[in-house]
């Protein structure tokens, strides 16, 4: 095995605010402890919870990196005691609780999966994070099924891109709200057999209407505020309300007579604090129910674009621009 050099670049959070306050720096290269692996970090994701904590508004986990990045895929270089099931040399892509803007990267084991034969490393880094939060809170938590009704608000978004597809591969029938005439038309053609442009129609009348007056099963919701009333009344019957983050805010006012009388579940998730067993978990129901979709040509990575390291601040600033479809990867040290 090569000898790891002492130091590397990374791409710190030098204070908090714009883009700009994503500085690259050098520090030690880690040691893999326990259960963990060392990554030589081919390609890292860049996703909303990096612009929150470089906003200030998402500290790490204790205990963990400050660094941005949850999600990478590279070469494993060293592994820590107690792994069994990768070795240096594998292709691995992790879902990381932050470290990813850097050369190397420590990742979790339970939370790591092999790169499938086939797979560019651009694109492996750009699965972990979405397909392990849309699996967990469209199925795992969501509950959907074959038959049912699925709508997902942000539909060209990482998450959004990703939801459209697995809840379609699955049986599911799909309404994607989008921002532009544009983007509901990507969300068309990625599967969505409804595509609602927000800044033009109302998508609750939307739902009503599409699906004649009965609502919908599952709903996963990045945007909060006042979209929850709104998703309420968008729900059928024992339906499932799911979400993930609050771009419009996390305190609402929600009319639980709503909710009573038609049985509703509220629920949410976020995965970075949670325990490696959870996690390894998912990473399990992933291996098993999704990378045969991505084998077979069912589910496909959708890639935006793909920046430099060290320019880290102009990928903010694509995905803060909100234009991007699909996912935005920071090209670390490059391989097919």
């Amino acid at each position: 095995m090569a000898t790891l050099p002492a130091t590397m670049t990374v791409i710190e959070i030098q204070g908090k605010g714009g883009p700009d306050v994503l500085v690259a720096a050098s520090r030690p290269v880690p040691q893999p402890g326990p259960g963990q692996l060392l990554v030589k970090v081919a390609y890292a994701g860049v996703n909303r919870p990096d612009v929150l904590q470089r906003q200030g508004l998402y500290p790490a986990p204790k205990g963990h990196s400050d660094l941005p990045g949850l999600e990478i895929a590279g070469e494993v270089v060293a592994v820590g005691e107690g792994v069994t099931r990768h070795a240096a040399g594998d292709r691995v892509m992790a879902l990381v609780n932050g470290g990813g803007y850097a050369e190397y990267c420590l990742a979790e084991e339970a939370a790591t999966l092999s790169v499938p034969h086939g797979l560019p490393l651009d694109q492996a880094a750009a699965l972990p994070e979405t397909f392990f939060t849309v699996w967990h809170n469209v199925f795992e938590r969501g509950g959907l099924k074959a038959g049912e009704w699925f709508m997902v608000h942000g539909g060209t978004s990482g998450i959004g891109v990703t939801a459209i597809q697995l809840a379609k591969a699955a049986g599911a029938k799909v309404i994607a709200t989008a921002g532009s005439a544009q983007k509901c038309e990507a969300c068309r053609r990625l599967g969505a057999d409804v595509a609602v442009d927000y800044s033009a129609e109302d998508f609750v009348e939307v739902v009503k209407a599409e699906t004649q007056g009965r609502g919908v099963d599952v709903i996963l919701d990045m945007v909060g505020g006042d979209y929850v009333d709104r998703n309420i009344r968008c729900l059928a019957d024992d339906a499932c309300l799911v979400n993930i983050a609050y771009q419009k805010g996390s305190k609402v006012t929600v009319d639980m007579m709503r909710v009573m009388l038609k049985r509703l579940t509220i629920t949410g998730s976020t995965l970075r604090i949670r325990p490696n067993e959870v996690k390894g978990r998912i990473a399990q129901g992933i291996a098993t129910s999704v990378l045969p979709m991505l084998a077979d040509g069912r589910v496909k990575i959708v890639m935006d674009s793909t920046f430099p390291l060290v320019e880290a601040g102009r990928a903010h600033q694509r995905m803060e621009a909100g234009s991007h479809i699909g996912k935005i990867v920071l090209a670390v040290a490059p391989t097919s």
